[in-house]
């Protein structure tokens, strides 16, 4: 069996604000870490049957990072569904309501079609 590890380093301010977040894992395909802006971290205890979170950002991440960021996860959530259920459907409605996002975030061009 193998065994491989994902760790993620937050630097923070004294009011507990995170100021640097660097990741790196064992099955990379990079050398050291990587800066990162945001991490959103989902666990699911299956003893509680609840999800557990670890949402962080920087404060140099603006707004319109922001946006992209949450339009990307919410767009691949949608395949993570369908790829972990078969769930097409339900999968198509997520990545819809991720584009609905995008356009009222203004994440597309105005000529942006969907």
């Amino acid at each position: 069996m193998k065994k491989s590890q994902i760790r993620i380093d937050v630097e923070i301010d004294a009011e507990n604000m995170p100021t640097m977040i660097k990741w790196d894992a064992d099955d990379a395909d990079f050398d050291g870490q990587q800066p990162a802006k945001a991490v959103m971290l989902s666990l699911f205890d299956g003893l509680q049957q609840n999800a557990m979170r670890i949402d962080l950002w920087t404060n140099e991440m603006s707004v319109e990072e922001m946006n992209l960021f949450m339009f990307q996860t919410l767009a691949t959530l949608g395949d993570t569904y369908e790829r972990a259920t078969n769930g097409k459907e339900i999968a198509d409605e997520i990545r819809e309501f991720a584009h609905h996002f995008g356009h009222k975030t203004e994440i597309f061009g105005a000529d942006h079609q969907h």
